[in-house]
Parts: C-alpha cells; sequence; structure tokens
C-alpha cells in the first residue's frame, strides 16, 4: 500500500479509532502496513460535544466542552492498550482527538491524495443503517485518498450473533459452539 509522505518527509496512515471491535481491527491493520511501509500511524478519535454541535451552538457551556474533550481521550488509550498492548508509544504512532462528527473529520485528516486512511466497516442490518450513519460509508464515498475499510472478523460476527442470541433471550447450542471452536481435531 502507499502512504503519504508529511511535512517531516515520512510516511502516513490515518486510522479511525472508536474503541469498538472493528475500529481495534482497523488499527491493527494500519500497524500492519506501517510496519511494512516505513509509515507513521496518526490514530484519531472522532468526538462531538453532549447532544451534539447544535445543542452546544444554543447553549454553550466551555467546562462542559473540556470535560467531553477529556473523556473522548480514554477511549482513545483504551484502544491503543488494547489493540497494541502497552508498548504501543514504541511504534511511529501519533494519537488525536478532533472534535466533529467522525466521518468528516477522518475524510478532512486524511487530506492528502497520498494518504492511506484504514476504517473498520462493521455489518449493519438495515434498522441500524436508517439510525446510524455509517462512518465508512462516508469515507469511501468521500476521501480523496485510497481507502481501506477492514471488514469484521469471524469471531467478531459470531460474538454478534451471540450477543443478540442472548438480548432476545433465544437459547443457543453449547454444542455447536464447542464443533467450532479451534482446536485438535477427533478423528
Amino acid at each position: 500500500m502507499v502512504a503519504a509522505m508529511d511535512d517531516s518527509g515520512t510516511r502516513r496512515i490515518v486510522v479511525g479509532v472508536s474503541g469498538s471491535l472493528g475500529s481495534l481491527a482497523a488499527l491493527h491493520r494500519a500497524v500492519d502496513q506501517a510496519r511494512q511501509s516505513g509509515a507513521e500511524v496518526l490514530a484519531v478519535l472522532a468526538w462531538e460535544p453532549v447532544g451534539g454541535e447544535f445543542a452546544y451552538r444554543r447553549a454553550p457551556l466551555p467546562p462542559l466542552l473540556a470535560e467531553g474533550r477529556r473523556l473522548a481521550a480514554e477511549p482513545l488509550v483504551t484502544a491503543l492498550d488494547t489493540a497494541l498492548g502497552w508498548g504501543w508509544s514504541e511504534h511511529r504512532l501519533d494519537a488525536r482527538i478532533i472534535r466533529g462528527a467522525p466521518g468528516r473529520v477522518l475524510v478532512e485528516t486524511a487530506d492528502r491524495e497520498d494518504d492511506l486512511l484504514v476504517v473498520g466497516a462493521g455489518r449493519r442490518g438495515l434498522l441500524r443503517r436508517a439510525l446510524h450513519r455509517s462512518t465508512s460509508r462516508y469515507c469511501l464515498a468521500y476521501a480523496t485518498c485510497p481507502v481501506l475499510a477492514v471488514p469484521p472478523s469471524s469471531l467478531q460476527r459470531d460474538l454478534a450473533a451471540l450477543h443478540r442470541r442472548n438480548t432476545w433471550r433465544l437459547p443457543f447450542q453449547l454444542r455447536r459452539l464447542r464443533e467450532d471452536a479451534p482446536g485438535p481435531q477427533r478423528g
């Protein structure tokens, strides 16, 4: 993959991080691409004030805004620790917290033609798609640089299916989970 050269002469890969399983997979892929190409990773967490920008403009409270920014830093550090372990600072990685809608923030951050933008692309049902905008779809539609949308892993799909069954209190077959689990095969 090609990554952009920033002002200091190093290559750049921009990755969206939210703390979700999809964003952790995207972060892993971005770090792997950076190792292969010698690029620098820019991990970006986008955040918005409580109630959104419109509500904040109607009744601005600077202390609340500062607290929102502070609280946004916690998921970013947790995601970096979860995905890369405690040694994430050893990687050529820069982390930023930027105020705004996630898709717009990522597209504006990866503003050079040669940047590589990496986002997690989770499966979404019709209802979720109707209620929530997809960051990965926004990035694919509006980015001026190449976008790598990392699909969810099979484990993530299985966990989501199990979570849905648990939410609706449907029974699940433990035997099927054991059969699907990796390990020594009996023959």
